[in-house]
Parts: C-alpha cells; structure tokens; sequence
C-alpha cells in the first residue's frame, strides 16, 4: 500500500500572463464530462486574457481530478493533443512515476473507498472542495508493474463494454419514451365523425393555489394532501409529500381541488421534460406553482389529461422561459391552448388504448433502468476487485 503522493511526480505551474501574446487551450473545471470521463471543451486564449486559475501546466496522459465538488467525479486523462496546455487550480494533476500504469492511478480514483474519502473530508456549503493534500494523502495497493498491465487490460476492455451496454440501455429507454409519445400524438390527428376542436377555457374552469405560512405549525399538521412541483411525476395523484389541515385552507391563499380534477405545473424545472399533469384520484390543495383544471361534466379528466399534455408538448408557444432561466406556462396561453373533442365514448376508449399503453412502457422503462442499475454495480464491482487482488 502506498498514498498517491508516494507514486505521483512533481508537476508544474506556469503564469500565462508572463508570455501575453502566446496562446494557451485552457481547461476549466466544467471542461470535463463526468458521465464520458473525457475532455470535452477547451478555450484557446491568449496569455493576457486567461482567468487567474490558469496556473497548472498539464502534460499527456496526466490524470486530472477536479477538487471542487470532488464527489461529482469531473476525472479524465489529458490526451496528446493537449500537451503543455493549461489547466484550473480548481484539478488536482496526477502524473504517475514511470513504474506506475496512469490508467491504474486513474481506475483507483472511481474506487467507492476513494471517493468515500474524498465526500468525507470535503469542505465548504457553497462549493464543497478538497485539497491537493487530501488527495495525496490516499491510499492504493500497488502491485508490481506487469500486474498493474494486467488489471488496466482487464478494466478497459469490460469498461468498453459496460458503455456500450450502457449506451444501447439509455438508447432504449429514450426509444420506448419516443414511442409513446408518437402514439399519443397519432391519437389527436386521427379524427372521427362528431370531433370538435374548442379552446380549453371553453370546456374548463381553472383555480389557484397558494402556500400556507410556514410560521404557523398547526397549518402543517393536517391530514390533506398539498401538492407542489415534486409531487407531479405520476399522471394520477391520491397523496402528497405534505399535508396541511383545514384551518390552512380557510385561513390561507391555497385552494383545495376536487377528485378529478386536473393538476398541472405552471412554473418549475419539472417543466424541461415537457408539460406535468396529473389526475387527483382525492380532494388535495396545492401551491401556487400549479393550477387547477376543473373539465365539464362531458368530458373525461384523464382523457383531457393526455389531449392536453400532447397539445402543450407539441406547442411552441405555451412554455416558455421565466426569470433566472425557469421554465413556465403562460396562462393566457394555457387557457387558449385548442383540445380536440370527440364524442364520450370515443373518449374512453382512446384512454383505455393510452393506459395500456402506458402500462406496457413503464414496463420497458423498468425493464431498462434495472439494467443500468445493473450495469453501475457491475462497475462497482469490478473496480473493488480490482484493487482487492481478486481481479
């Protein structure tokens, strides 16, 4: 067993601003994927215009390991194009002695021992960091150099093969998504005898929601559902993550809506995966980051639910950037929003078509996530034995 510093070389800085004229490509810290593990985008500038983090002068197959937010794992290995370049203060450099493989360094810092450490002896709220120091001060078993070969051999050819399983999985998952999308849109174009088109506000109602004060407890200690942003992940909602009681219904700005009504985000980064609507299965209240959709009798909450959502995901117009980048539905735009309207009975059966449908997806999507989940521990795996001697 010997720390990192023990097997690493001395690396260098430099102070770009003593050669202004010359150009540098400059790696920040965001310039590295911590999903491909790769250098993704560097900045070419010259010495008098590089910011003054640009102080750590890398070399090819140097490790580069982001100290800021170490748990996020910004790890990559600097290829030769980038030799003698310049990185952020923000990395910890890594350049392994020459009886040290730096694939073997690099395999150890994705260990659940390493990063482990590193989550514990980070400091800071804001910008959580560890020092060049704690990482050096790590420990790895350092077998002799052919046995290092090996592992890193072993490694790279079942971690080639991980993404690419990954990668098929995630393309998958993305497919079944698009699939059903694309049926519900096909749904809404097929039209019948007795379809009408009417603007939502023609065939609904709509009600706002609020916040009770957080100040007053007993407003918080009630048994009725009251939804926010994080609730909306299921078309059908019967509970919530808090609940209020009835003196903060009468007492506050939030309003109660009844079962079968509609639920449906109007400001939130839930909003970046398209519109969310959900059918309430109980009477809940909600914050003002939601409306409620109150349909006419003739027409089937769960069936405006999807008419509703295809309309709004296929809209340019209805969401919309907020400020400070968040998303957000326009209510004028919501309430002028065009449904189409067949007959009752074409109604049902269209959500009987979509909820078996949906059933068969979330079937896939499960199927599809048990396999990345696989996938990771199989990464797990394998790195600890690696670095237990039983690889």
């Amino acid at each position: 067993m010997k720390t990192l510093g023990e097997v690493l070389q001395k690396t260098e800085t430099v102070n770009p601003l003593q050669s202004p004229q010359a150009e540098f490509d400059y790696i920040d810290v965001s310039s590295v994927s911590n999903t491909t593990f790769q250098i993704t985008t560097t900045q070419r500038l010259k010495g008098k215009d590089v910011p003054s983090r640009a102080r750590k002068l890398v070399r090819a197959n140097d490790i580069l390991f982001a100290t800021i937010r170490p748990t996020l794992q910004r790890i990559a290995v600097v290829p030769e194009h980038l030799d003698k370049q310049v990185c952020s203060t923000g990395y910890f450099v890594l350049r392994p002695k020459p009886e040290i493989e730096n694939h073997f360094v690099f395999y150890s810092l994705f260990t659940e021992s390493f990063i482990g450490q590193m989550e514990s002896l980070q400091r800071g709220a804001s910008y959580p960091a560890v020092s060049d120091g704690d990482v050096k001060a790590q420990s790895i078993p350092v077998p002799p150099l052919p046995e290092q070969q090996r592992i890193v051999g072993i490694l790279d050819e079942a971690f080639e093969g991980i993404t690419t399983a990954t990668a098929n999985a995630e393309k998958n998952l993305h497919n079944a998504r698009a699939l059903f999308e694309s049926h519900l849109q096909s749904v809404f174009t097929q039209r019948g005898p007795g379809w009408m088109e009417k603007r939502l506000d023609e065939v609904c109602t709509f009600s706002s929601g609020g916040t009770p004060s957080k100040s007053n407890s007993s407003y918080w200690s009630g048994e009725i559902p009251w939804v926010s942003g994080r609730d909306m992940k299921s078309t059908r909602l019967s509970d919530s993550l808090l609940h209020i009681s009835r003196s903060a219904v009468d007492e506050s700005s939030t309003r109660m809506a009844p079962a079968g009504a509609l639920l449906i985000l109007v400001r939130g980064m839930g909003l970046a995966h398209g519109a969310q609507i959900a059918e309430l299965m109980v009477p809940c209240a909600f914050n003002q980051d939601i409306r409620g959709i109150h349909p006419e009798p003739d027409l089937i909450p769960r069936y405006l639910l999807f008419a509703l959502r295809d309309r709004i995901n296929s809209s340019d117009t209805v969401l919309s950037n907020a400020a400070h980048g968040t998303l957000k539905i326009d209510s004028d735009e919501l309430q002028s929003v065009m449904i189409p309207v067949p007959p009752h009975e074409h109604q049902q059966r269209i959500v009987t078509t979509i909820d078996s449908l949906t059933e068969e997806t979330q079937r896939l999507e499960s199927l599809y996530q048990q396999k990345l989940v696989a996938l990771e521990a199989l990464k797990k795996s394998l790195l600890h034995q690696a670095f237990s001697g039983k690889l």
